[in-house]
């Protein structure tokens, strides 16, 4: 998903209208709204600055917005093959059900297995009824910053 497809779609998930974001990172009433189109549509791409302008209004850390281009399977297997080289990702299957482990013997595994852990616990959290989809989704768009 590229940076302008999550902008529009935190910016949903929070309610707010493009007008509205984009006054709230300092565009004039008359440009905000074209120029917060022209973002989420691709054609112009945020500096860094404005990126940690809109992830502050959004309220998300920075990097939510700016995840790998994952709009297509192809990038996104490439993304998976980028996390084995660096991550040491492996693909198993467990009980017939392919999915991702963390290789032991990677140099990020204690790393690799915090994220993991503190991921799993708030979906556990979420699938128990113990939060809401809106703090499991403020849990996500957050982390680190909000804990676990």
């Amino acid at each position: 998903m590229a940076i302008g497809e999550r902008i529009r779609f935190i910016r949903n998930l929070r309610g707010m209208t493009q007008k509205y974001l984009g006054m709230a990172i300092g565009f004039n009433e008359k440009t905000s709204e074209v120029r917060m189109a022209q973002y989420e549509s691709g054609s112009r791409t945020p500096k860094e600055k404005m990126i940690a302008d809109l992830a502050a209004v959004l309220g998300v850390v920075p990097g939510a917005l700016t995840l790998p281009d994952i709009e297509n399977y192809t990038g996104l297997a490439h993304t998976l093959f980028a996390l084995e080289d660096l991550y040491g990702f492996r693909i198993n299957s467990i009980d017939g059900e392919i999915c991702l482990t963390l290789d032991k013997h990677s140099k990020g595994y204690g790393s690799m297995y915090d994220i993991f852990s503190a991921w799993h616990s708030q979906a556990e959290k979420l699938k128990n009824g113990e939060i809401t989809q809106e703090e499991y989704n403020d849990w996500r768009y957050n982390y680190p910053k909000s804990g676990t």
